[in-house]
């Protein structure tokens, strides 16, 4: 399973305003697990940036001169996400952004609009937040105080550091179990250099202990739950009887 999880930074609230897409960032998750292969791009909006956007992501108009607009980086972009499921907190703005953004595109050469949304499916993080956590703030930096998450490097927002920091956000949202192989890992490690015992072929069998109702009972109480938070992908529930 390939996941994408994005982040952008633009010029203004509202792409219908003329606003633009400055910055893009993505981490790429292959079975929860980062990859590395992540996407970072600066973008020359040709525009002037809000004084008030600058503010928060301390993007400035100088530091876009050099950069390729959008149109320039668009089919690499599109060629990296494709496929892809997409994971983005607040995902009817990054989203928006960037359908416009592809709109300019196929305006200027004449051709049919390309969306992002028919070219990945997309996950709200936000949605997700508000559902487990209702009546509660579920922006970034709440979600990261809720999940002990260091988020100490964000002093200003930035596409890529925020799209890092809901990568985090979202596996622990989502099972909590980002350092569960690093750990099986390691252990095989540990047994690997260690001198091999084998037991005695001649030992008492060990007792099959059958769990209680209420042991049985408290398991299916516990699988509905992580079924009911991952949207009904719990693989446990799956599973035939033994």
């Amino acid at each position: 399973m390939r996941q994408l999880v994005l982040d952008t930074e633009t010029t203004g609230l509202e792409p219908s305003e003329g606003h633009r897409v400055i910055e893009i960032g993505c981490v790429e998750l292959i079975n929860r697990r980062p990859t590395g292969n992540n996407y970072h791009q600066y973008i020359n909006p040709e525009r002037e940036i809000d004084a008030a956007a600058i503010e928060i992501h301390g993007i400035t108009n100088e530091s876009l001169a050099d950069k390729p607009r959008f149109a320039d980086i668009a089919e690499d972009f599109l060629a990296y996400v494709t496929g892809a499921e997409l994971i983005i907190h607040n995902a009817p703005f990054d989203v928006g952004f960037l359908n416009h953004e592809f709109g300019l595109i196929a305006s200027g050469n004449g051709c049919t609009t390309r969306r992002i949304d028919e070219a990945c499916t997309v996950i709200d993080s936000l949605v997700m937040a508000r559902r487990m956590h209702p009546g509660q703030k579920n922006d970034l930096d709440s979600l990261c105080k809720r999940y002990s998450i260091d988020n100490s490097q964000r002093s200003l927002h930035g596409a890529l550091l925020d799209a890092e920091i809901l990568a985090d956000v979202y596996l622990a949202m989502t099972g909590g179990q980002t350092g569960l192989f690093e750990d099986m890992r390691a252990a095989i490690q540990v047994q690997a250099e260690t001198e091999i015992r084998r037991a005695d072929p001649n030992r008492p069998r060990l007792p099959i202990i059958a769990p209680s109702a209420d042991e049985l009972a408290a398991h299916a109480s516990w699988l509905d739950e992580i079924d009911k938070r991952s949207k009904g992908c719990c693989l446990w529930k799956t599973l035939p009887d033994a």
